[in-house]
């Protein structure tokens, strides 16, 4: 993979990743700010941040996110939810992310971000909300004054260690007509199961709301399975560790053998997404029971393996990526072209909390962009 000043190009046919269409799904407002926007937003409200100048602070954010543990990777999030607490940080946070997927090539991205974390200087939940959207509306028109064609919708979330599930999960609903396209619950994933919040899951299907649920990336396999049965989840956050239930046995340099436990069995069959975001999951310790490098990632396998595989960035600004730089780098690890970067495209189209039509021409427009690359 060689990197220059037009993006990130696959070796071989030095196609240009940054110019091709993708869709991004695993994408959280509050990880995705700009370091020099949190400085100018600080210093607006008087917090006090770990770096004066923006390269020192990406750099902050960068070592404190490679812990090997999600709770410690989850305490950079102290400085970012901090400076997104009043009307005009939302509406600035949410337009600039926008412009920033969009100037990555994004055509189609989904916002997670949990309305309960913004309320410190006195903001409505539904203000939030609205606040938010009002930034992303203004970044749509913006990039499109650029040339730049992006869709976004919101991914209402509710933290998984509070008891404010089925709040959030109405204040979703309210908002399915103005943006939200569908909901989440994150934070700290051992010991908090989907099954702690029963209640809201089962509002959200009566209402017939899509539900992504973060699972499989600091806990194994009874948090996915939570989240598949409680959470009635249509894709999973990252959902990396069911490799846990796959088995794979060599018998010699030529054969090898898998087996697929029910769990895994149950997931790849229905074509449930996995929201994968390699580098965050190596940050996290997520893949750790497999290796501590890209190439351990256990996506390969469950892309070999036909599991329905999305790649995604989670936090843009922990990680100091983008989608089209998680792109080259599996590609990089496991020698993917430009068929592999499609296909992972498509799957995420499918996959979109959008109107079967929609997607079907979001699918489109990935082929037409792939097919003049």
């Amino acid at each position: 993979m060689n990197t220059d000043t037009a993006g990130y190009r696959l070796e071989g046919d030095g196609a240009d990743i940054r110019s091709l269409p993708k869709v991004s799904l695993h994408d959280h407002l509050d990880g995705g700010l700009r370091p020099q926007t949190v400085i100018e937003l600080a210093d607006e409200i008087g917090f006090e941040v770990p770096a004066a100048d923006a390269a020192s602070l990406a750099d902050w954010f960068a070592e404190r996110s490679d812990s090997g543990e999600l709770v410690e990777y989850l305490k950079t999030f102290d400085v970012t939810t901090a400076v997104m607490q009043t009307r005009a940080g939302l509406e600035r946070v949410a337009r600039e992310s926008v412009l920033d997927l969009a100037a990555d090539g994004v055509v189609y991205g989904e916002l997670r971000w949990a309305p309960e974390q913004h309320q410190v200087r006195g903001l409505g939940l539904d203000e939030v909300v609205e606040a938010v959207q009002a930034g992303i509306d203004a970044g749509i028109d913006e990039a499109a004054s650029q040339g730049r064609g992006i869709r976004i919708g919101q991914l209402v979330t509710a933290m998984r260690h509070a008891d404010r599930a089925l709040e959030i999960a109405e204040l979703a609903v309210r908002h399915r007509d103005r943006g939200v396209v569908g909901f989440d619950i994150a934070g700290a994933e051992a010991g908090f199961l989907p099954s702690r919040h029963r209640t809201a899951f089962d509002y959200l299907a009566s209402q017939f709301f899509p539900v992504t649920v973060h699972a499989g990336e600091a806990d194994g396999l009874e948090s996915i399975r939570s989240a598949l049965l409680d959470g009635r989840a249509l894709r999973l956050g990252h959902g990396v560790r069911i490799a846990e239930d796959v088995t794979v046995e060599r018998e010699d340099d030529e054969n090898t053998y898998v087996t697929l436990g029910l769990l895994s069995q149950w997931v790849r069959d229905r074509g449930i997404a996995l929201e994968t975001s390699p580098s965050s999951n190596l940050q996290t310790g997520a893949i750790a029971a497999w290796g501590d490098d890209l190439v351990d990632h256990p996506f390969d396998l469950l892309y070999q393996l036909g599991f329905n595989v999305t790649v995604n960035t989670d936090n843009r600004l922990q990680s100091g990526t983008s989608l089209s730089r998680e792109l080259a780098l599996l590609a990089d690890a496991f020698g993917y072209d430009l068929d592999d970067l499609e296909t992972f495209q498509l799957n995420a189209a499918e996959a979109a909390f959008l109107p079967v039509e929609e997607r079907e021409e979001l699918a489109e427009l990935i082929e037409d962009g792939f097919d003049a690359a």
